[in-house]
Order: C-alpha cells, then structure tokens, then sequence
C-alpha cells in the first residue's frame, strides 16, 4: 500500500462524492463510523461521538444469550434511551435461534440495526465459539446470518477479520456469504484473528472484497489520522471508514476526517478550552449514566484516553486514578487545563 498522501488536491470522486450511504431505510451521512469496542463505546461515549460526526455508532458487543441480560453490564448496554437513531446494536455469539432471539428483543428494545460480531479477537468469546471463532465454520456462519435476517424487519449488518490465521484468509467468501444472506452492510477489520491487534493491518483484502460484494463496506483498522483515512478509501473503495482506537483519544477524528474529505486540509487542532469542555461534559454524562461510584471509576480511563498527548499528563493520570469523588475529578480537570493555558499552550 502506498505512503500517505499527506495534503495533495482531492481526486473528484472524494471532492463530490456524496457523503450519503444507505443502510436500509437509514442514511448515514458521514464516511467516518465509530466502531464497536467493549468497555469504551457505551451511551455517553456513542452520544459524544456522534456530535463530533461520526455517521453512525454502535453499541458495545452484547450475549446472545438473554438469560444474562439481567446483570449490571448487559442492562447498561441494553440503555438507548434519548439516543438518536439510528441505533445500532451489536449482538454476539454462536448458536443461530439464540442471536435470531436476541436481534428480536433488542429491536423491541429500540434498535434500529442490529450488527453481529464475527470479529472479536478475545479469547473468552472465541472459546464459546462466537467472534472471530465463526470465521472457520462458513456454513455456521450463513446460518447464523440467515437467521437473523429472517428474524427481524430491521437491517442487519455484520462485523468480521480477513480470516482467522494467515493460512486461512476468507474473508472474501464470508463476505460473499454475507451478501447473499441479506445482511446490509459490511465492516471488515484488516487483520486475522491471530493476529489480534499486533502488527499492521493491511487492506488488500478489504480492496478484495470490494470487487466481491456490492452491499456498502466498511475498513476499519489502523485509521488513526484523516490522512489515512482517504488513503485506505482510495486504496480499498470502501465506503467509509470504521474508526476504533483512535477516537478513544481523539473523539473529534469524525468530523477532521470528513473536513478533509471534503476540503483537502485537516481543521485546526480544537484548542484547550474547547477540549476542557469537552471532557468535563463526557465526565458529567459518566456520572450520570453509571452513577456516582462507577462513572468515577469509569471515568478515569476515558480522562486518561483523552489528556495522553498532552504535556504533564502521565502525572496527573496517577493522581486522577486515585479520585474517589466527581466533584474532585472536575476540579483536578479544570486545575490541569488551566497550568496549561498559564503555561503558554493555545486556549
């Protein structure tokens, strides 16, 4: 794959390109999707980023398995109230009737799209044959497909790797499968299974798979920067990318990536005082949506995530982590960016 582009004009097919991909009944307006990731993009996570533009968000992976729908964790990914739609939820796991139930109960909860995950690394789901474990079973795969499309009157999108080890790359064929089984969208990590998240994606195999289907496809891994986005969009064909990682650090990626789309230069860095704000209103929504003693301790990786590239912050990291109250985490906040502003850094 080619170097980055750095700022060279848009080719025409970007600069006029309509941001406007159809899933279903749904548009999503931006080239720019937050991926779903386990322990980050909950309610208040999603909500932020989609006021800072991503086109669509989606849920933290849930069980098929209703029967565990009652703890803490599952009821908190199953809360969508106030959210804007459409509203996509991931479900997983690897018995077909289960995840045809599951598309069920969540569309009668709220949701808009539901996305199975045939991409999950982790071990403690592959070990139930769910995620990526699905991979190496394609008729397994085409029935747990078939199911949940029949299942609900909503999309249905699908989430996978290029394949489960280097020997055994079929994304291709799954994506093929995918199609044919009536599933609406696309989203394809480009690493293997065992690779996990170590090495660097690469993205012929989701070029591959654009020449394959022709159901709206989406790249996700290693898409860190604006400048990489438009080059894995050229490089592949995808119709958008599927921002994860980055937007832990950098939740207004979404809206820099489609600036750049458009315009052919990144916006300005948001200045301190806009990223203050910014993290005292996420802190705020922790807080509320968790609750007084989870969202402080929830909050501490989200405030970590998003102060790591600036000066001092591997210190005040420490001293944060150890913060029992929300009022002390705002208040080490706005002391933090202030000493920086004194400092001399742009407001």
């Amino acid at each position: 794959m080619p170097a980055v582009l750095g700022h060279a004009p848009l080719t025409a097919e970007y600069r006029d390109r309509p941001a406007v991909i159809k899933i279903g009944p749904h548009q999503v307006t931006s080239r720019a999707i937050l991926a779903p990731m386990a322990g980050v993009t909950d309610r208040p996570f999603r909500r932020m980023c989609r006021q800072l533009g991503a086109g669509l968000v989606v849920s933290e992976m849930v069980t098929s398995d209703t029967r565990l729908w009652h703890s803490r964790k599952s009821r908190q990914r199953l809360d969508h109230r106030g959210e804007p739609g459409p509203r996509s939820v991931q479900i997983a796991g690897g018995d077909p009737q289960m995840m045809a139930d599951a598309a069920r109960r969540n569309r009668d909860n709220g949701a808009e799209i539901i996305d199975i995950n045939m991409g999950c690394p982790a071990k403690k789901v592959c070990n139930k044959a769910a995620g990526s474990a699905l991979l190496r079973d394609e008729l397994l795969v085409a029935e747990i497909l078939e199911a949940v499309v029949a299942a609900v009157d909503i999309p249905v999108t699908l989430k996978i790797r290029t394949g489960w080890d280097e020997d055994s790359r079929n994304g291709v064929r799954v994506a093929r499968i995918a199609e044919q089984s009536g599933i609406q969208a696309l989203a394809v990590h480009g690493r293997t299974r065992n690779q996990l998240y170590t090495g660097e994606a690469e993205y012929d195999t989701i070029a591959e798979i654009r020449q394959a289907i022709r159901i709206p496809l989406f790249a996700n891994g290693d898409i860190d920067s604006p400048q990489k986005a438009r080059q894995v969009l050229e490089y592949t064909g995808a119709d958008a990318v599927m921002i994860g990682r980055a937007a832990q650090s950098r939740p207004w990626i979404f809206r820099e990536i489609e600036h750049y789309l458009r315009h052919g230069e990144v916006p300005a860095e948001p200045g301190l005082a806009w990223q203050q704000q910014l993290l005292l209103q996420h802190l705020d929504a922790l807080h509320e949506f968790y609750g007084p003693e989870q969202g402080v301790r929830i909050a501490r990786k989200h405030a970590g995530w998003q102060l790591q590239s600036l000066p001092g912050a591997d210190e005040f990291r420490r001293s944060f982590n150890r913060m029992e109250c929300g009022d002390e985490q705002r208040q080490a906040i706005q002391h933090f960016f202030a000493r920086l502003m004194e400092g001399g850094l742009a407001a």
